[in-house]
C-alpha cells in the first residue's frame, strides 16, 4: 500500500484594507450590509476552484486600530466561523500595513512545494505585480480578484488572470451601483450624488 503524497494547495489571500478602500471608492460611501461581500460565497468559489484533490486555504489579512477591537471582533469571528484564517495586525503607524505579511505567507506555502494556485484579493499592483508574475514563471497559477475599476495591474498583465469579485456567484446581495464614465450606455445614464445636497448646510469639520 503506497502512502499518498502531500496534496496540492490552492491559497487565497485577501487584502482587507485594500478591498475595503476599493469598495468604498466604488460606492462613494461606506458599504451597507447589502454591499458587503459574503465570505461564505467566496469560500464556496475557492473550494470549487480547488476541487476534491487539493487543499483550499483561505486567509484574510487585516489591520486593527487600537481601541477599535470591539467593532472588528464580530467580523473576525464570522470569518473564522466560515473557515477563513485571519491575520490581524495592529495599525500603530502609517506603515503598519500587511502587504509584507501576505507576501511572506505566499512564500511560505511556495517553499513547501505543493502550491498549485494563488488567488490574491487586492488592487495593489505596487505590492503584488512582480511577486505574482514570478510565481507564474515557477508554474503556479495566479488569479487576482477585485474590482475591475481598481485592478489595472492585473488587467494589464499578460500572465495574471483576473476575476471581478461581483462575478462570483452570491458574493453581493444586490448588484453594485457601478455606473462610471467609462461604462456609459449609448443613451446615457444618471450618476447619483455621493452626498445629500443638504450636507452643504452642515458645519465643516
Amino acid at each position: 500500500m503506497t502512502t499518498p503524497g502531500p496534496q496540492p494547495r490552492v491559497l487565497l489571500v485577501w487584502d482587507a484594507p485594500n478591498m475595503d478602500m476599493s469598495l468604498g471608492s466604488l460606492l462613494g460611501a461606506r458599504p451597507t450590509s447589502a454591499f458587503r461581500p459574503r465570505f461564505d460565497a467566496v469560500g464556496r468559489w475557492l473550494l470549487d476552484l480547488a476541487g476534491p484533490e487539493a487543499v483550499a486555504e483561505a486567509c484574510v489579512f487585516t489591520n486593527v486600530t487600537p481601541g477599535n477591537t470591539e467593532i472588528v471582533r464580530p467580523w473576525v469571528e464570522a470569518l473564522r466561523n466560515v473557515g477563513f484564517a485571519v491575520f490581524a495586525k495592529p495599525k500603530i503607524t502609517d506603515d503598519s500595513d500587511i502587504d509584507d505579511d501576505m507576501l511572506r505567507h505566499i512564500d511560505l506555502r511556495r517553499g513547501e512545494g505543493q502550491l498549485r494556485h494563488v488567488v490574491v484579493a487586492s488592487g495593489d499592483g505596487r505590492a503584488f505585480l512582480d511577486p505574482l508574475e514570478k510565481l507564474i514563471t515557477e508554474h503556479v497559477d495566479v488569479t487576482v480578484i477585485g474590482f475591475r475599476e481598481y485592478a489595472n495591474f492585473a488587467l494589464g498583465s499578460e500572465t495574471i488572470s483576473f476575476l471581478d469579485l461581483e462575478d462570483i456567484d452570491g458574493v453581493f446581495r444586490e448588484p453594485l451601483p457601478r455606473m462610471t464614465l467609462e461604462s456609459l450606455p449609448d443613451d446615457g445614464a444618471w450618476l447619483p450624488p455621493f452626498r445629500s445636497l443638504r450636507s452643504l448646510l452642515e458645519p465643516r469639520r
